[in-house]
C-alpha cells in the first residue's frame, strides 16, 4: 500500500504561493486613555500659562460678612493677589523615525510602512502624554496634590469610607475617580463584601462603575508598586479624585495650538529630510502641560492595597 500523501501537494509547498491576509502592527502597550479624552485643554499661544490666585487674608467681603448689619459703613479695600504666581511652561516629548526609502518604496503594500512607523510613533507619545499628566515631577497631578487634599485609607484596601471621605476633600462638582484597574477591582470587592454593589455610568463612550455618581477611570498610569502591570497579587496605589475644568476652577490639560506639522492637539510631525544614504527622517513631538487651577480640584487616597480577597464560600 502506498504511503498516503506522498506525491500529493503538500502545506509547506503551498504555502509558497499563497497570499496570505496580514493585519497592520498591533502594539499591545495601547490604552484608551480616557484621562486625555476626559480632561479639558486649552491650548497656549506662548508656550506659558500663569495660574493668578487670591493671597491669602482678610478681604473687604470678609470684613461685609462679619460687620453688624444694623451697621450701614462700606467696607473699603482691595483683593490682593499672590505676588509670585505659579507658571506652567509647556513640556516637550519628542522622538525620530528614520525609514530607509529602500524599503518604504519596495515593500509598501499592503501597508505603507511609513504611515504605519508614524502611526505607532504617535501612539507611543501620546501614551507618554498621559503618563507624565499624571507622574511627572513637575506638573504631574500626584505632586501637585495639597497637602490638606490628602487622604489615607482605613485599614488598606480601597473601601466606600474611603472614597466618601475623598469626596469631601473634593466636593464642588467632581468630575471623576481616576485609579489602576486592579484599584477599581478591589473597591468592587469591598462594595460586594458591604453589599451595596456600585452601579455604571456611561461617560465619553464608555462604561464604569461610579460611586455617589463619580465615575471611576481606569488607567495603568497610576502604578502599583511603582508597575503598570505587578506580578503578584498584592500591591499599594493611589486613587485621584478630579474636577476638571477652566471655568469650574479645576485641573486642566495644557498644549500648545498651532504647532507647525499638527497632526492631533499639540502633536506635530515634521519631516527632516533624507540623508546620503537614503534614509529619511521624521521628528515627532508633543507639547504638553497641566495645571491645578485651586488646591480643592484634586484629591488622593494613597497607599491602597489592591490583593485583599475574600472567601464567600
Amino acid at each position: 500500500m502506498a504511503e498516503k500523501g506522498l506525491n500529493a501537494l503538500g502545506r509547506n509547498t503551498a504555502y509558497q504561493l499563497a497570499n496570505v491576509t496580514k493585519t497592520p502592527p498591533q502594539y499591545g502597550a495601547l490604552t484608551p486613555r480616557w484621562l486625555t479624552k476626559l480632561l479639558e485643554f486649552k491650548g497656549l499661544e506662548a508656550g506659558i500659562y500663569r495660574v493668578n490666585k487670591v493671597a491669602e487674608g482678610e478681604t473687604p467681603l470678609d470684613v461685609l460678612c462679619s460687620q453688624d448689619p444694623k451697621k450701614a459703613e462700606i467696607p473699603q479695600g482691595y483683593i490682593e493677589y499672590e505676588a509670585k504666581p505659579r507658571e506652567y511652561v509647556l513640556n516637550s516629548i519628542a522622538t525620530i523615525i528614520n525609514v530607509d526609502t529602500k524599503i518604504s518604496d519596495v515593500y509598501s503594500a499592503p501597508f505603507d510602512q511609513v504611515k504605519e512607523q508614524l502611526s505607532l510613533a504617535i501612539e507611543s507619545l501620546k501614551e507618554r502624554q498621559e503618563s507624565q499628566i499624571i507622574n511627572s515631577d513637575d506638573y504631574g497631578l500626584l505632586k501637585n496634590v495639597a497637602e490638606t487634599q490628602r487622604v489615607q485609607p482605613r485599614k488598606g484596601a480601597p473601601m466606600p469610607d474611603d472614597l466618601d471621605e475623598l469626596i469631601t476633600k473634593v466636593w464642588k462638582d467632581p468630575s471623576f475617580f481616576l485609579a489602576h484597574p486592579r484599584a477599581i477591582a478591589a473597591f468592587e470587592r469591598e462594595c460586594t463584601r458591604r453589599g451595596v454593589p456600585p452601579v455604571t455610568v456611561t461617560i465619553g463612550g464608555g462604561t464604569f462603575i461610579s460611586w455617589r455618581g463619580i465615575p471611576l477611570i481606569p488607567t495603568d498610569k497610576l502604578l502599583v508598586d511603582g508597575l503598570k502591570t505587578p506580578k503578584g497579587k498584592s500591591g499599594k496605589t493611589n486613587i485621584l479624585l478630579v474636577r476638571t475644568g477652566e471655568v469650574k476652577r479645576g485641573v486642566i490639560g495644557l498644549y500648545q495650538a498651532g504647532v507647525p506639522g499638527e497632526q492631533s492637539r499639540g502633536l506635530s510631525v515634521r519631516f527632516r529630510g533624507i540623508d546620503d544614504n537614503g534614509v529619511a527622517s521624521y521628528l515627532l513631538s508633543v507639547y504638553c502641560s497641566a495645571a491645578v487651577l485651586a488646591d480643592d480640584a484634586l484629591g488622593v487616597l494613597e497607599d491602597v492595597e489592591v490583593g485583599d480577597y475574600y472567601d464567600y464560600t
